[in-house]
């Protein structure tokens, strides 16, 4: 483990062998005269989970949104495999094959999986009628793909489970061949079935090859399927740590600043 009061090295540790495909360096964002982050670096590589972790106003959400485009930052620079790329909007990351999922999910209750899945992106027929048969055996295909279980895909959003939710907003986010998936705090405000679907859908999407970030509070159910956790503490990143090396008390000493853990020799540096 290595730890710095502005990073950690850039060495990628052994044994893993994603490909590097998105990397920040020395992101920085301001609001008004509050820095939100400095000089922050980041990298996503395929087949991996990276959670992003700290306490309220630590710099999560902000950097999230600086991937997704809704806060491009003051500085720094984003590469997409290797070649420097611009995020100054919404649409830049989506381009690039970023999706998120915010924590709201942004479904409507009263349409139905298919509907939500293909909402704003619906297909047509040459004659400008839906072309339902094909986006519902889409939709099939992309809710098979996680592995989740629904009784029809005619069933309104309305009636499904947190878990079952949080999967047609992740199949939505599918449905444009990404190759990063951003979860904004995906276990929140459900109960201990539900966070171990959406746990096992996050698997699935390392599984497939996808790079995934997640956003929790929820730090043991986020151990889970971390492969690595990335530590903000006010702004700043000041830790990160590979699945092999992550206790709990060593993650909530980070987020905290108790130095006193480290001098007594909680974690090894």
């Amino acid at each position: 483990m290595h730890f710095t009061d502005g990073g950690v090295t850039e060495t990628w540790p052994e044994g893993k062998t994603g490909k590097l495909i998105l990397s920040l360096r020395g992101i920085s964002k301001y609001f008004g005269g509050v820095q939100a982050l400095q000089d922050v670096d980041l990298d996503i590589h395929e087949s991996e989970v990276t959670a992003l972790v700290g306490d309220n106003g630590a710099g999560k959400s902000t950097l999230l949104k600086v991937i997704s485009g809704v806060n491009p930052p003051e500085s720094g620079t984003i590469r997409l495999d290797g070649r420097e790329v611009a995020i100054t909007n919404t649409s830049d990351p989506v381009r690039y094959g970023i999706q998120t999922v915010y924590q709201d999910l942004a479904v409507c209750d009263n349409l139905d999986i298919t509907q939500n899945i293909f909402l704003g992106r619906e297909l047509r027929l040459k004659n400008g009628r839906l072309a339902k048969s094909k986006m519902e055996a889409m939709a099939r295909q992309c809710i098979d793909d996680l592995g989740i279980e629904v009784e029809s895909m005619h069933s309104k959003l309305g009636s499904l489970s947190g878990g079952q939710r949080q999967a047609v907003a992740i199949a939505r986010a599918m449905l444009g061949n990404p190759r990063i998936v951003m979860l904004d705090e995906p276990l929140a405000n459900l109960g201990l079935i539900q966070r171990k679907q959406v746990a096992g859908l996050i698997k699935r999407l390392r599984e497939k090859g996808y790079g995934v970030i997640v956003v929790s509070h929820d730090l043991l159910e986020t151990f889970e399927v971390a492969d690595r956790v990335v530590v903000l503490r006010l702004g700043k990143k000041v830790a990160e740590i590979e699945r092999s090396d992550i206790t709990h008390e060593g993650v909530v000493a980070q987020i905290t600043g108790r130095d006193d853990f480290f001098d007594g020799g909680g974690v090894e540096e």
